[in-house]
């Protein structure tokens, strides 16, 4: 037989499907990618039918050397990448570059890495599918053109090292909406009534049946006269109404909602999703993880049955197919499911495992009869109020059905209070008031986005695919861009009014409550606000989200024969490019100044903008005001204020800063707030202040409290060489500190009982492994080649910089950099983004 090499994406992919084939197949993996467009302006010919021009990576021209001299030992070369737009545009790159024909070469395609997938596509392959390749292509040279000419603007009319994208905009663009929602939300208080009853149950036990008030009070006053009415109302049954009900399992994953699912389930953000599905993909355990289809393949859902009847019994099964809700969806294959059933746990790290897990359950329970509910509505009568009912409401699970493995879960805004069983009631029964309460709630602005519900308003909005979800959000959140952060924020107190009847008598108490507390929320930075209000303004059809979900469907056109890539990308091109040179000639430099007030004490402006660095800022008065020859003061904004909230008293008080007290022991002592919060200057040393102190309103007493304090945690706890050896507690914990040294105190020790022995020997370790943490330094150059946790690094200017993988795709190791010179290093240094 004949020798054929089979080339994949991925080494773990590659490793997976060499067991399934015989030795007369080789299987190879290209890595990914092995060309992509040029770096440079000239990547695309525009005037040439925007003609690409790619290059091989640096980084991969070892892989394909080593492809090409695997193709002089077989007769046949089989692609074998993966079953979408990108996959597609790898295998055509590789005809390219390793000179195959596209049209000759066999190209095969499966769903699931398993031994029957495998050998069943290799006995029906087909070609290279050039519609993908075109839609793929298409993808990639309009978001080059988009992101390089926006990126330009940005540098030029707001701050350099700015970005821009198609996709990356629009989604930084509903953040930002979203939070102005939010700012611009006007709060309405209202008054909920709530009665609980007494009533015996079928063993003669008083239990407590609690009914509401269906409409709400807008006024206390109303509120409070309902309670009045009710002082010596009798209550009955009005009428009871039991209705079945019935809950159907959602249908097995799709993209999207993996990430939504293990965001709410496991607390996994979305890039953290696509790495364990891409691994347990990779490992055979489960099927292709970027998809739009809700569809399971026949065998599936026979294999799914059988696992059903085998652990629940033939009543838990309901075979069913789902319809995907994207119409001509790009990966229209099966849903995300296990490629075996019958394991119940698969991966390598716990990532890997909690995911399939989730994967595996709602695989099956898609397959499961529905949930069998009885709900009962019942109506409470008020004789004093004829026009008024109180309702109670309750549900009984007759049948547990698919819930009986998975509950789907809601995102915590949507979540809706459990409704219990009731008590056994007729119509016409007399009710016993306990207690009713008029309590005082408040309308409630939307939620901010988190990770899983920003995908989910991006797939209804049509913007990005599967394949986008993920290095798009990854994307606006890089540190450096800085549009859009992920935050958990601590929210304030507020007071409401409880109005409350029990035993005939009305009594009104005033209570708290925290309000805003938000977790893994994703926030606008004033940065985001900014750049998403300058493309607004100038390139408002990009910015437009059904242009941006016009696109999309282009592309879906494109793929399927019916539109030519390059006149499409001629009808967006031409008017945006217009659009590019009319802003860079016209528009002035774009701070987002908003003008808050005058200064009471100067008369002069109040601003709060962006600084040419890209910081926001207060500035006092304004160039025209003062003069050429007068700077404006400047103050920083604390780190929950935004320019677009900060009112004209708070700024003004962030001018208050540093505050200066008298000299402590001959050292000037001052307050003010840096990088890291707020904190006291003493002398050189700099103290931080206990989390919820005021920068603003710290007295000088206090001020001299926490230098004394400090000053203890300085005093040397032991002498170690002629050095002392101090102790004190930080961000991480407590910790030594010996010279330069940091030595994290240990949990088995007892930080405020510790040994010199103790002392000595933490010290040691340390400076031992500091010793071997270096593979080589210059000092001078402030630069080094260190050991980490996960492996070398680059240290350069206290920046971290990781280091490119080997042209094997495997990671570099002490022993491979111990020849390495100040030049190797400085060639990643250049080309990385921390530089």
């Amino acid at each position: 037989m004949s020798k054929k090499l089979v080339i994949v994406e991925s080494p773990a992919k590659a490793k997976t499907i060499e067991k399934f084939l015989g030795k007369n197949y080789t299987v190879k993996s290209s890595y990914g990618h092995v060309r992509d467009l040029d770096k440079g302006n000239g990547a695309v010919d525009v005037e040439n039918g925007f003609k690409p021009k790619y290059i091989v990576s640096p980084d991969k021209k070892k892989v394909v050397k080593e492809l090409k001299d695997n193709m002089k030992k077989v007769d046949e070369v089989i692609l074998a990448t993966d079953e979408d737009r990108e996959g597609e545009a790898i295998s055509w790159h590789l005809c390219e570059v390793l000179g195959l024909d596209p049209q000759k070469t066999e190209r095969i395609v499966f769903r699931e890495i398993t031994q029957p997938a495998i050998l069943k596509a290799v006995q029906s392959p087909r070609t290279v599918d050039k519609n993908l390749v075109d839609a793929q292509q298409a993808r990639r040279i309009l978001d080059r053109l988009v992101g390089f000419e926006l990126s330009e603007v940005l540098w030029k009319k707001i701050k350099g090292k700015l970005s821009a994208g198609r996709v990356q905009s629009v989604s930084v663009k509903l953040v930002v909406e979203r939070e102005r929602e939010i700012n611009n939300f006007v709060v309405e208080n209202f008054f909920k009534v709530t009665a609980f009853f007494q009533i015996r149950n079928e063993s003669g036990k008083m239990v407590e049946l609690k009914a509401v008030h269906p409409g709400r009070f807008d006024e206390e006053t109303n509120a409070m006269d309902f309670l009045k009415d009710c002082v010596d109302a009798e209550y009955k049954i009005h009428n009871i109404e039991v209705k079945p009900l019935k809950r159907r399992p959602s249908p097995p994953f799709i993209t999207s909602t993996l990430q939504q699912e293990a965001s709410r389930k496991l607390n996994f953000a979305v890039k953290r999703t696509m790495i364990a599905a891409q691994k347990l993909y990779e490992g055979g355990h489960i099927s292709y993880m970027r998809t739009d289809s809700t569809y399971l393949s026949e065998t599936a859902i026979q294999n799914i049955s059988k696992t059903i009847i085998a652990d629940y019994g033939q009543k838990y099964l309901q075979t069913r197919n789902y319809k995907s809700k994207s119409a001509g969806a790009q990966e229209a294959h099966e849903a995300i499911r296990p490629t075996y059933f019958e394991n119940r746990s698969m991966g390598t790290d716990s990532d890997q495992k909690r995911l399939y897990e989730l994967i595996w359950k709602r695989a099956v329970a898609s397959q499961m009869a529905d949930a069998v509910l009885e709900k009962t509505n019942v109506d409470i009568s008020i004789s004093t109020r004829p026009s008024d009912l109180l309702r109670a409401e309750g549900e009984v699970l007759k049948f547990d059905g698919f819930l009986k493995l998975y509950i789907q879960s809601n995102d915590e805004d949507e979540e809706e209070e459990a409704k219990g069983m009731l008590p056994p009631l007729k119509v016409g029964q007399e009710l016993l008031l306990k207690e009713m309460l008029a309590k005082e709630s408040f309308t409630r602005p939307p939620a901010r986005y988190t990770e899983a519900s920003l995908v989910k308003k991006l797939e209804e909005q049509g913007i990005g695919r599967p394949s986008t979800y993920a290095p798009t959000i990854s994307k606006i959140m890089e540190e450096g861009r800085g549009y859009v952060t992920k935050e958990s924020r601590d929210g304030e107190m507020r007071e409401y009014r409880v109005l409350s009847l029990k035993a005939g008598t009305i009594k009104t108490k005033d209570e708290t409550e925290n309000t805003g507390k938000t977790s893994n929320r994703l926030y606008p930075s004033d940065m985001g606000m900014v750049v998403t209000d300058f493309l607004e303004n100038h390139f408002d059809k990009v910015m437009d989200y059904n242009f941006t979900a016009s696109i999309e469907k282009q592309f879906d056109t494109i793929a399927d024969g019916q539109l030519q890539w390059q006149s499409m990308l001629k009808d967006f091109y031409e008017p945006f490019h217009k659009d590019v040179n009319t802003t860079l000639e016209e528009a002035d430099r774009f701070k987002g100044e908003r003008v808050l007030g005058k200064d009471p004490e100067t008369g002069y402006d109040i601003i709060a903008r962006i600084s040419r660095f890209g910081k926001p800022l207060i500035q006092k008065g304004n160039f025209e005001e003062l003069g050429e020859d007068v700077k404006p003061a400047y103050a920083n904004l604390k780190f929950d204020q935004s320019i677009e909230t900060i009112t004209l008293e708070e700024a003004l008080q962030l001018f208050d800063l540093p505050r200066q007290f008298d000299e402590f022991e001959g050292k000037e002592v001052s307050v003010n707030v840096g990088r890291f919060g707020p904190y006291i200057k003493w002398g050189d040393s700099f103290i931080s202040l206990p989390k919820g102190e005021d920068p603003y309103t710290v007295d000088e007493e206090r001020a001299i409290e926490l230098i004394k304090i400090k000053k203890k945690e300085d005093e040397p706890v032991a002498t170690y060489k002629g050095e002392p050896i101090t102790q004190g507690k930080g961000r991480f914990g407590p910790f030594l500190k010996y010279k330069s040294l940091f030595v994290n105190i240990p949990k088995k020790y007892d930080p405020n009982n510790l040994s010199q022995d103790e002392i000595f020997d933490l010290v040691e370790k340390k400076i031992e492994k500091e010793a071997n943490r270096y593979i080589k330094r210059w000092e001078d150059k402030k630069l080094a080649l260190e050991n980490g946790r996960w492996g070398p690094f680059i240290r350069f200017n206290k920046k971290s910089i990781s280091l490119p993988k080997k042209e094997d795709g495997t990671k570099y190791t002490q022993e491979d950099l111990q020849d390495w010179t100040i030049d190797d290093v400085m060639k990643i240094v250049n080309n990385s983004p921390k530089k």
